[in-house]
């Protein structure tokens, strides 16, 4: 995105909020939604080549690979299915799915800070997000994408759809705790990593599609932490002032990123690897926890942030006096009852909140949407 002259179409304060999109914003998987839609047995297919994209970025470590690349990887099989840009974008536009407050919350936002959407996401469905909650698209960073731009011979688009039906007849692979190599998983899936390496590494490399996997560049793991370090620069807000907040495996740099600046990191319904990384967990089905985090931060900074967090209470909260009535009362309709869990991050409650936020998040997005990395 272009943001020459950025600073004079802000109208936020001296601290910041940056957000991922799909899972703090919206309930969408939109790469999984495109290929269930467009590719035969496109969710098995997708569910398989995640959690491949989970072993080479956490596991494996893979030179030159990160968290959310997934995003390259299935675009050869999008494409031979007839997948175009204006497709990814009218699907995307059809089928948004925002989470319980968050247009409310991402206008609030911007009422006192200056606001981004930092998202591994397709640009096709970013601007579609943007349009559905009234958000400056020139204040995100995205993945692009020119899918019209490779053109492709019928003959290979058949042979795809053929590598497409193998890998989605594969067993999804299961992370032994701890694992660090290959040796470290079972012999069936020591088979099924090995196949994949073959396909995406070796087989489809003289493919015209390949040149997905060559040139785009998904703006996951350390891609997500630049983006951050780019606002920065951009904002001249410094990493103790800025808010993030995330939920999943391409977050974590970002979260390491802020937490060492001395700002916030917050997991919203995070998988495990958010929470591994995240300073503050937020287990909620609806976003307005996210405004009252996001007020207490603008006002007090990581001092209210701690304060309001360590004694997590509708008491403590009128008490400290850092949301606004409107907030608190919206704040109480919501959750007339319980509270939603709000907690400082630490190892001793590592797998209970791993636990909850789990739970809380294929309710939230769905039983498959919601264990995808």
């Amino acid at each position: 995105m272009d943001f020459d002259g950025l600073e004079d179409t802000l109208a936020g304060g001296w601290r910041q909020f940056i957000s991922n999109g799909e899972g703090p914003i919206t309930k969408n998987d939109n790469a999984f939604e495109l290929c269930s839609e467009f590719i035969e047995n496109g969710d098995e297919f997708f569910k398989i080549v995640s959690k491949y994209d989970d072993i080479l970025s956490d596991v494996f470590q893979r030179p030159n690979y990160k968290a959310g690349d997934t995003l390259k990887l299935v675009l050869p099989f999008l494409r031979a299915c007839g997948v175009t840009d204006s497709n990814m974008l009218e699907f995307s536009r059809k089928n948004i799915l925002t989470v319980p407050g968050a247009k409310k919350t991402m206008r609030f936002v911007q009422e006192f800070m200056t606001p981004f959407i930092v998202a591994t996401s397709y640009e096709h469905y970013i601007t579609a997000v943007c349009d559905a909650i009234g958000f400056p698209l020139e204040n995100t960073y995205c993945t692009a994408l020119d899918m019209d731009s490779v053109k492709m011979d019928p003959s290979e688009g058949d042979i795809l759809k053929k590598y497409a039906h193998e890998i989605s007849r594969m067993s999804l692979m299961h992370i032994p705790e701890g694992a660090k190599t290959i040796e470290d998983f079972s012999r069936q899936d020591q088979e099924t990593i090995r196949r994949l390496d073959a396909i995406f590494w070796e087989e489809l490399t003289d493919m015209s599609t390949y040149q997905f996997v060559l040139e785009v560049n998904p703006v996951g793991g350390e891609e997500k932490a630049s983006a951050v370090l780019d606002i920065r620069r951009r904002t001249g807000i410094g990493l103790e002032d800025t808010m993030y907040v995330g939920d999943s495996i391409t977050d974590v740099q970002a979260f390491q990123l802020v937490r060492e600046g001395g700002g916030l990191s917050v997991s919203f319904n995070g998988n495990e690897y958010a929470l591994r990384e995240a300073e503050v967990a937020v287990i909620s089905d609806n976003t307005v926890v996210t405004s009252v985090l996001a007020e207490t931060f603008h006002k007090a900074g990581m001092e209210g942030i701690n304060n309001l967090v360590d004694d997590w209470s509708m008491s403590s909260l009128k008490r400290a006096g850092v949301a606004n009535e409107y907030l608190l009362k919206e704040f109480e309709k919501v959750f007339p009852h319980n509270l939603p869990t709000v907690a400082r991050v630490t190892p001793k409650n590592m797998k209970s909140l791993v636990r909850q936020s789990m739970a809380l998040r294929r309710s939230v997005r769905g039983e498959v949407v919601g264990t995808l990395g």
